[in-house]
């Protein structure tokens, strides 16, 4: 069984931890398969958004800790993404995070990676590392306070419990919260929204607002590389096809290029 799967629709490419048996936990073979995927929708110019989801009733369990156990923990990570394959990859493409169960440890680690998150209600986030004396060392213990409120980011943090799927919503830590089983169907028509734009500006947008995320980096860097990313962008094809598409009043056929 390959243990993360990967399928084109179009413009979206839908990735898929697939060990449902072992609830998603994150092995040597996650984490390679992970950074594929990464690599896939990295390169691959025709796609534009990808989708991350775990097959079977949990998005992912974490660590394995039989891994752990014999001794194979470092092939939890790999060179580039760090934990999972991912935790600390740059990218230049939005991912989503499509949760429809729980996600506990390193699986809440991982949903914090990607840049927009639909769950279920039967999705539920926990960094419960502090009951096993360890950090959440793969971004949790600083990346949840950046989008929860600290009350409740430290709560979770200091207590270990969970944090259900309608509290991150109400707290804005979920774009979309759907019905159970429809994570996926959810997370597909957000990325299908975010592909009818032109993909080379969407690029171009989110790498300026993922810098912006960091408080130490200076507006003044900031619309450098707004000023930066115009320029590029006014030598492509789709730069002249987004005025044409609006002056003849028809959906613009973007190129990526």
């Amino acid at each position: 069984m390959t243990a993360v799967t990967t399928e084109r629709r179009e413009h979206i490419l839908l990735i898929t931890i697939n060990r449902p048996e072992a609830r998603n936990a994150v092995n040597g073979a996650v984490a390679a398969g992970m950074e594929e995927a990464i690599d896939e929708l990295e390169t691959e110019q025709s796609i534009w958004c990808a989708i991350l989801s775990g097959a079977g009733p949990a998005f992912c369990a974490g660590a394995d800790l039989k891994e752990i156990a014999s001794g194979n923990g470092a092939s939890l990570s790999t060179p580039r993404g760090g934990f999972a394959g991912i935790v600390w990859r740059e990218r230049a493409k939005p991912l989503i995070a499509a949760v429809d169960g729980p996600a506990l440890a390193g699986g809440t680690e991982i949903v914090l990676s990607c840049d927009l998150i639909v769950a279920s209600r039967a999705a539920s986030f926990g960094l419960p590392e502090v009951k096993r004396s360890l950090v959440a060392a793969a971004g949790g213990a600083f990346r949840l306070p950046r989008i929860l409120p600290r009350a409740i980011a430290m709560e979770a943090l200091l207590t270990g419990e969970p944090i259900s799927a309608e509290t991150a919503y109400q707290h804005g830590m979920i774009n979309h919260l759907v019905e159970p089983g429809q994570a996926t169907v959810g997370a597909m028509e957000l990325a299908e929204t975010i592909c009818k734009n032109a993909p080379l500006a969407v690029s171009e947008t989110y790498k300026i607002a993922r810098q912006s995320f960091f408080g130490s980096v200076p507006e003044s860097d900031l619309f450098r590389a707004s000023r930066d990313a115009m320029n590029r962008l006014a030598e492509t094809n789709d730069y002249k096809e987004g005025p044409l598409a609006f002056i003849e009043k028809r959906q613009p056929r973007w190129s990526g290029s």
